[in-house]
Formats: C-alpha cells, sequence, structure tokens
C-alpha cells in the first residue's frame, strides 16, 4: 500500500492552522502523484478484497484467512528498516519507478494464476508474501519522497491532504473489488490492481524532481547507513515513544483487520459484496473523519487524541464480535474507520516530526516496520485464538487488550518534538584535516576538553548526560565523559565513528536544537573553548 507522509515539519507546525486543504493541491507534482497514487490504491485495496475472500473459497480455517493479513504486512516488518538504509542513500524516484514496475508484472502473474485456476491456499499465501515484499522496499521512499513535492510550508497540510487520498481508496477499493468480483470473477479484482499500477509508474517517469547539489563526501555504504539508522532510534527519545504506542495500537486494532472475513460470512453469513461494503465503511468513515483531525488535534492534544481513537478502536473491536446482521456490522465499520484514521494520523505525525531529513527514509522505516510487525504477529495471534475459541470471542480479548493499554502506555507521549528545530545548523566548523584523501580511515576518535568551575560540576554533569544523545543519534559510538583527578574541574567528553567521512557527516547532520544544547553546556566552561580533537586510529603496518 502505497502511503506518502510528510517531511521536515518539525519548524513549521504551529503555521498549518493558516494553510487551506486544498493548498498542496496548488503544486503540479503533489497533484499529479496524488492522483496516481490514489488510483494504485483502490486498485491496491481491490486485491486486498479479493485475496481475502478468495482464501475463504480456499481454506476457511480462521488461521489460514488470517493469515493472509500476515503474508500482507510481515514484509513490512522484515525489509522496510533495510529499505530505509537503502532509499536514504540512493535516488528516490529512480528506485520508486524500478520496484513498481517489479511489483506490477508479479500482480499480473498473480491475476493469470487466479484467472486459470492454478492457485492455491499455499501458492496464494506466497504470492502475497512477494508482492508485499515489494511493497515494502517501496513504504519508506513513499513516505519520505513528499519532502520532494511542496514547499516545506505546505508540508504539515500534505500529511492530511495524504491521509484523505489513502481514504478515498479505501473506501472506494473494497467496495469495487467485491462488486467487480462479484459480477466477473474473482480473478477480475487482480487484473484491475496490475494495470492500476501503472498509473504511479507513468507519474514517477513524468516527475523530475530538482537536481540535488552534490555531496562532497563519498556515498554512505548500506552497511553503515543501517547502522547509522539504528542508532539514532535507539537514542532519539521521541521516536521511541511513539513506536511504543504505535505497538500497543496496532497489535489489538489488527484483530478486527485479520477476522473481517470471517465476521462477514459466519457471524453475518453475508458475501464477498457485503465484505466490500464493510471495508468500504472503515474507509468512507476515515475520510469523514480526516476533515474534523486538525479541530480534534487543537482541542484534545495529540496524546488525548491517540487516546480517544484507541478506546473508540476497542468500542469498535466489541462491536464487530456482537455483529450478526449487516446493521451492526456497518456500525461497527464506520466507528472503526474514524478511530484508525485518528490513530494512524497522531502516530504518522508523531514518527516525522522526531526525525531530522537526514535520516527520514530510515526513521519512518522503522515506524512502518514496528507498525506491520504489529499486524503481523497480532493478526497471527488473533487468528490463532479464534481458530481456539471463536472469532467473536478472539474480537473481544482484543477490545479489552486496547482498553487496557491505554493507561499502559499514557507516559509515553507522543509528537513530543513537534516544537523543536531539527534542520541542520552546519555551526560545527570545517575541519582542514591531512586524511581528506583517505575518507573510509577509522575508527575516528573525538575528543571535547571542558574546563568547568567545580561549584557548577552537577549541573554541568546533569547536562552533559541529556546531551549525550545526540552524539549517538547522529552516526557516533561509544560515547563516555572522563574527569581528570589531578586537575578538578577538567571533564574529557570522548566518542567514536567509524570512519573519517562518518565524522563529516557528523557535521551536516547537527541541528539548530543540538546547537541549542550545545550552548547550555558552554555556558559552564571557563574561558575559551571547549577544545576539540580528532584522532585517527592507525594500522600496525603503517
Amino acid at each position: 500500500m502505497r502511503a506518502t507522509a510528510v517531511s521536515d515539519t518539525q519548524t513549521v507546525a504551529p503555521a498549518v492552522t493558516s494553510l487551506s486543504a486544498w493548498t498542496p493541491f496548488g503544486e503540479r507534482p503533489f497533484l499529479v502523484i496524488w492522483t496516481a497514487t490514489v488510483i494504485a490504491n483502490i486498485g491496491s485495496w481491490m486485491y486486498n478484497v479479493a485475496s481475502g475472500w478468495l482464501m475463504l473459497d480456499l481454506n476457511p480455517s480462521p488461521l489460514m484467512v488470517s493469515m493472509v493479513q500476515v503474508a500482507n504486512a510481515l514484509p513490512m516488518f522484515l525489509f522496510a528498516v533495510p529499505a530505509g538504509a537503502l532509499i536514504d542513500i540512493v535516488d528516490r524516484r529512480q528506485f520508486l519507478i524500478v520496484s513498481e514496475s517489479t511489483i506490477t508484472l508479479m500482480t499480473a502473474v498473480f491475476a493469470a494464476l487466479v484467472w486459470s485456476k492454478h492457485i492455491s491456499a499455499a501458492s496464494l499465501l506466497g504470492l502475497s508474501f512477494l508482492i508485499a515484499v515489494g511493497s515494502a522496499f517501496t513504504a519508506p521512499a513513499w513516505q519520505a519522497v513528499v519532502g520532494q513535492l511542496v514547499p516545506k510550508a505546505q508540508l504539515p497540510v500534505a500529511v492530511a491532504a495524504n491521509s484523505v487520498g489513502i481514504n478515498v481508496s479505501r473506501a472506494v477499493g473494497p467496495a469495487l473489488g467485491g462488486a467487480v468480483a462479484v459480477a466477473f470473477g474473482i480473478a477480475a479484482p487482480f487484473w484491475i490492481t496490475a494495470f492500476s499500477n501503472l498509473a504511479v509508474i507513468f507519474a514517477l517517469i513524468w516527475w523530475h524532481p530538482p537536481t540535488k547539489e552534490r555531496n562532497r563526501l563519498p556515498a554512505e555504504s548500506f552497511g553503515s547507513a543501517f547502522r547509522t539508522g539504528v542508532r539514532h532510534a535507539q537514542h532519539n527519545p521521541a521516536l521511541r515513544s511513539t513506536l511504543v504506542r504505535a505497538v500497543a495500537f496496532f497489535f489489538f486494532a489488527s484483530a478486527y483487520w485479520a477476522l473481517l472475513p470471517l465476521v462477514a460470512n459466519e457471524q453475518i453469513h453475508g458475501g464477498a459484496g457485503l465484505y466490500g461494503v464493510l471495508l468500504g465503511a472503515i474507509g468512507a468513515a476515515a475520510i469523514a473523519t480526516s476533515f474534523f483531525l486538525r479541530r480534534l488535534r487543537l482541542a484534545l492534544g495529540a496524546n488525548r487524541l491517540l487516546a480517544a481513537a484507541s478506546l473508540t478502536t476497542g468500542i469498535a473491536t466489541a462491536l464487530f464480535a456482537l455483529a450478526h446482521n449487516p446493521v451492526l456490522g456497518t456500525i461497527a465499520s464506520i466507528v472503526a474507520g474514524g478511530a484508525w484514521i485518528a490513530a494512524v494520523s497522531s502516530l504518522n505525525i508523531s514518527a516525522q516530526v522526531s526525525l531530522p531529513d537526514w535520516v527520514r527514509g530510515r526513521g519512518l522505516a522503522m515506524y512502518v516496520a514496528v507498525m506491520f510487525g504489529s499486524l503481523t504477529v497480532g493478526s497471527a495471534a488473533w487468528g490463532e485464538i479464534a481458530g481456539l475459541t471463536s472469532p467473536s470471542t478472539a474480537l473481544l480479548l482484543a477490545s479489552l487488550g486496547t482498553l487496557t493499554a491505554i493507561p499502559a502506555t499514557w507516559n509515553w507521549k507522543v509528537q513530543a518534538s513537534a516544537t523543536l528545530d531539527l534542520t541542520p545548523s552546519n555551526h560545527w566548523p570545517q575541519i582542514d584535516a591531512i586524511h581528506e584523501g583517505e575518507p573510509d580511515r577509522g575508527p575516528v576518535l573525538v575528543t571535547v576538553e571542558y574546563c568547568i568551575d567545580v561549584a557548577k560540576a552537577r549541573g554541568f554533569l546533569q547536562a552533559m548526560g541529556e546531551f549525550a544523545g545526540e552524539r549517538m543519534r547522529d552516526g557516533a559510538y561509544g560515547w563516555q565523559i572522563f574527569e581528570d583527578p589531578a586537575a578538578k574541574g577538567r571533564y574529557l567528553e570522548v566518542f567514536l565513528t567509524d570512519t573519517w567521512s562518518g565524522h563529516l557527516r557528523q557535521h551536516e547532520r547537527v541541528t539548530h536544537e543540538d546547537q541549542t544544547r550545545e550552548q547550555i553546556l558552554r555556558n559552564f566552561n571557563v574561558g575559551d573553548g571547549p577544545t576539540v580533537r580528532h584522532l585517527i586510529a592507525v594500522r600496525s603496518n603503517e
């Protein structure tokens, strides 16, 4: 599923109330890409409906039906993080063109096998998994590319516009998929999905983003990009809080997504058309709710809005458990759709505003991996529980879990860094070093010597402890602070980077927020300084 999302919102979030929801559509690249992704996502939702319903014909056990959701979600958990590291170091447009072309080809093969009746439950899961692998590799790129489609001031509004687009497809696609499957056979939605994906390929070929200024540093290797992205996530408290809240929400919300075909078939005794209507109602409610999200966010705040969305999801899940007629099923879908968009929007924005641009692809990949990992584990778990008990029992347990998770995760705040300036400050001085021709030499030891008034040492050490995460977020490791016992007030901060070029990238990554924190430390220093030194490891044969 393509999901483009806002980028670089941290410096402009307070200004979003002055922008119209239609503002991003004045940018032609955004309009074209948005339209193309809506068309392709309608096809994707048709494919999702057809896959779930086809499994009911091939093997109707609760576990196998829920495994369709697992096959679609597991690749996002497995491959999103490596994909995020990759798209931060390659041309995103070219990467998307190649990846979407591959997905289109695989979907066409899938359609041909369904049409020729050479499909089994195992091959259905296998092909679903392979197509989802392609989507996993493109998801971080679609998340990050919006920053190239609109001016920075419009990016927060673009989140709402993208949410509307995704939910337009969620409203139209399932109902259309169910109707097409009934009218033209189960293979028809698969063929439409393959052809609809051509829209994004043509849009990407048409789009030519401005050429970026060539970086003077050599390209970062995949391994280095991956390690640095993981370190950043480990030492970014705002991102960690978002991931915790994401696990708590998506694990329990996965129950109704995974078991909805069984609700439609066994509890309500409907067909593919009803299943499509229920999914369509979820999407339609999400669209309607998206128009009120800004007011809700201003009235409740991000954390209360997410808690309200979780509470409402718990209610919707319970309604699905009790639904034995189309009316109650539709009501449950409407409640679930409104809660889904409120929660996903809050979590998505929270992940976005916690990340500087240089690590955006990798950070968003962490969020995508956690989201789909929770959906994967949850879908398998709730399918197994439904098989051992019943779908309604599994849904009631998931509802209870959703409600319990609200107080359990309340201290993990979302959008905690929304007001921070994470744009590059470029305030670290350029280094005139003799090793510029050897960028891969390393590791590099950086020392920062402080001379502190003894009376202020406690405050300095407290500030330094809070500052340590900044070094680690930008790619350092092995951070320590040392005290000289022979010279009271003399402290030495040390940290390592993998290579010389890795340290030079730190100079480009440091943000205005980091600059503010550094100034606090400098205010403790007596006299000029602090004094910074750089040392590169020497090999034994040199």
